[in-house]
């Protein structure tokens, strides 16, 4: 039998440590910067943070274009 467990889904991980800049790109528009040190202790918890950062802003972008995530538009 499964034990039943309440509470929150997923460990609460601290706030990133990755420095963000904000920016104007060539049209007008912001676009946040997020840097990364090769040489810091936490590279590789950053490095994660960031690229998970990069994932859900593309699937956001592909759910617009396309309607799925995946940005795979099946042809029936």
């Amino acid at each position: 039998m499964a034990k039943v467990v309440f509470g929150k889904l997923g460990a609460k991980r601290p706030r990133s440590t990755v420095p963000t800049k904000r920016v104007r790109d060539g049209e007008g528009r912001v676009v946040v910067l997020r840097t990364l040190d090769a040489n810091s202790a936490t590279f590789g918890t950053d490095f994660r943070d960031v690229f998970e950062r990069n994932v859900v802003k593309a699937r956001r972008e592909n759910r617009k274009l396309t309607g799925t995530a995946d940005g795979i538009v099946r042809k029936d």
